[in-house]
């Protein structure tokens, strides 16, 4: 182990057992991680990434989990094989660790400062106004605005990138010799996502630690790896320095994983009348104070939008996270009270009772961005698919069943899955039976509200070509809301950009990405897809 060497990893097995099966999901890989160096474990969901990375901290769940055969060396000594007080003494301390999502990492019933104070006490011993002091210049250190307000907040009061900066300081709070970052910008926007990586790239070069990252986003991986190991099924196929896999990849599945980006046109459909006209849509939320709880403000989540949505169109929306995007989706479909004028199909919905709107929804349908919290777990595939059917009474059963079945060919599924249940299927089958969902219904209207962004990008693409291919087929209108630009790029023939609200910039898609206008515009798109930010 030579003396650049932090970390040596040598035929590593990891496998789960339950009863009398025993799962391999790591299979006899080998990689080195150096002093001050970055180094990305890449791969698709399930390729063994994350268990790898908690392997490193003994962080599974033992004896459920085992390792036949490697070590993990670690200061001269093998991991695998450390007291628990010692590797206690490591964990959180020369080794620290960044998990997915901070909203289910942090404690809801903690302040932001008892959670790391806690940290510091197990750690240093430090209590009191030494440990506070300490929290604050972390805080400040992570780039949290005016920390001392927000010593007292809980998880909740924070948005979504200062959750991951306070995750961030807690792993920072020790100095440790090895931060790993088990995908850390999954969840957020490209802008915030881009702060997190130049607040990570910072620090490193201040404090001198080693950074493992693990992730399936390439283009987050291009921006700040010196080296990146590709994971397939539990194996290591390619290891390189990232200039010269991303420029050269040897290994067929890394090619086809840098090539997985969603590309191409939107469909070339029939351009018809307009079917959804929406004009100076409002949705604001009253804010009330006081004992009798009386309207001092509005939080205007939607605040005059307009827009015209022809047959046959993808209307794509973008903005950070609580721009207002899925705010205008619900209040388009009625789900949310709104002001303002919307025309479907030439009919005017929001003068409608939710009674007189109910006929209207088997034109209107919805596909959310976590399928698996979208399906009920308690139904069959058949179930979930034919729910619709059963609402409206559409058919006989028999005429049902092959509706389901037709439904489910449509969107690539195999109709014999449908007797099985939701928790037996892959994230992107998952989705692709919400997709069916909508389509069995035979809809002029789908919302597609972060439909891809739990998605690995191989299953993005499969998932784009899906929607173009239904839409080419059935002359679909989707209202598709992303903060993924690369997939609202391939779909939209339209594009809306949001924030705060209001719409900043829309236009034809093709001519935004090429030429934006807004300062906001543009910021989006240096933080998507690795352009210098143009000043505003």
């Amino acid at each position: 182990m030579s003396e650049q060497t932090l970390i040596e990893v040598r035929d590593l097995a990891v496998e789960f057992v339950t009863g009398e099966q025993v799962n391999r999901v790591v299979d006899g890989i080998s990689f080195d991680i150096r002093r001050g160096e970055t180094l990305a474990l890449v791969g698709e969901s399930g390729s063994g990434k994350s268990v790898t990375a908690h392997s490193i901290l003994r962080l599974l769940p033992y004896p459920l989990a085992r390792h036949p055969s490697g070590s993990i060396r670690y200061g001269g000594q093998d991991l695998l094989h450390l007291g628990e007080k010692p590797m206690q003494r490591i964990r959180g301390n020369r080794i620290a660790m960044i998990f997915q999502e901070p909203m289910t990492s942090l404690n809801p019933l903690h302040t932001i400062e008892k959670q790391i104070n806690e940290i510091l006490l197990l750690h240093k011993g430090l209590t009191g106004k030494q440990a506070t002091a300490r929290t604050l210049e972390l805080l400040e250190l992570v780039g949290i605005p005016e920390p001392a307000k927000r010593l007292k907040a809980l998880p909740h009061e924070l948005s979504g990138g200062q959750r991951q900066r306070v995750m961030i300081a807690m792993a920072l709070a020790n100095e440790p010799e090895l931060l790993i970052a088990d995908e850390p910008t999954t969840a957020l926007d490209v802008t915030v996502q881009m702060k997190i990586l130049e607040l990570l790239k910072s620090l490193q070069a201040r404090l001198g630690m080693a950074l493992l990252l693990i992730s399936h986003d390439l283009n987050l991986v291009r921006r700040i790896a010196h080296r990146v190991c590709v994971m397939q099924q539990g194996q290591i196929v390619e290891q390189a320095d990232c200039a010269t896999l991303f420029s050269a990849p040897q290994h067929p599945y890394t090619q086809m994983l840098i090539n997985a980006e969603p590309s191409g046109a939107p469909a070339s459909t029939a351009v018809g009348p307009a079917l959804l006209e929406v004009d100076a849509l409002k949705v604001w939320f009253p804010i009330k104070q006081g004992l009798l709880r009386r309207t001092v403000d509005h939080v205007k989540a939607v605040n005059g939008v307009s827009f015209s949505l022809p047959q046959g169109q993808t209307l794509g929306i973008v903005g950070e996270s609580g721009s207002g995007k899925s705010t205008l989706g619900l209040a388009i479909l009625r789900l949310i009270a709104s002001q303002g004028s919307i025309r479907f199909d030439g009919q005017a919905l929001d003068g409608l009772e939710q009674r007189q709107v109910r006929p209207l929804r088997r034109q209107m349908q919805v596909v959310f961005q976590d399928p698996f919290g979208s399906l009920s777990p308690r139904m069959s595939v058949a179930d979930i698919v034919g729910e619709g059917l059963h609402i409206h009474r559409i058919g006989t059963a028999e005429e049902r069943e092959a509706a389901i079945i037709a439904a489910l060919q449509e969107v690539g599924l195999d109709p014999a899955s449908r007797h099985r249940y939701p928790h037996e299927f892959s994230g992107g089958q998952r989705q692709r039976i919400a997709i069916a969902r909508a389509l069995v219904l035979k809809p002029a209207l789908i919302l597609l509200d972060e439909p891809t962004s739990a998605l690995d990008r191989t299953v993005q693409r499969q998932v784009v070509e899906l929607l173009r291919s239904l839409q080419l087929k059935y002359n679909l209108t989707y209202l598709f809301i992303s903060h993924d630009l690369a997939v609202v790029k391939a779909l939209s023939h339209q594009l809306m950009v949001i924030k705060q609200g209001q719409v900043v910039e829309q236009g034809a898609a093709h001519e935004i990405f090429r030429d934006p206008q807004h300062p906001y515009t543009r910021q989006l798109l240096a933080a998507a897809f690795l352009e210098p930010a143009s000043e505003a």
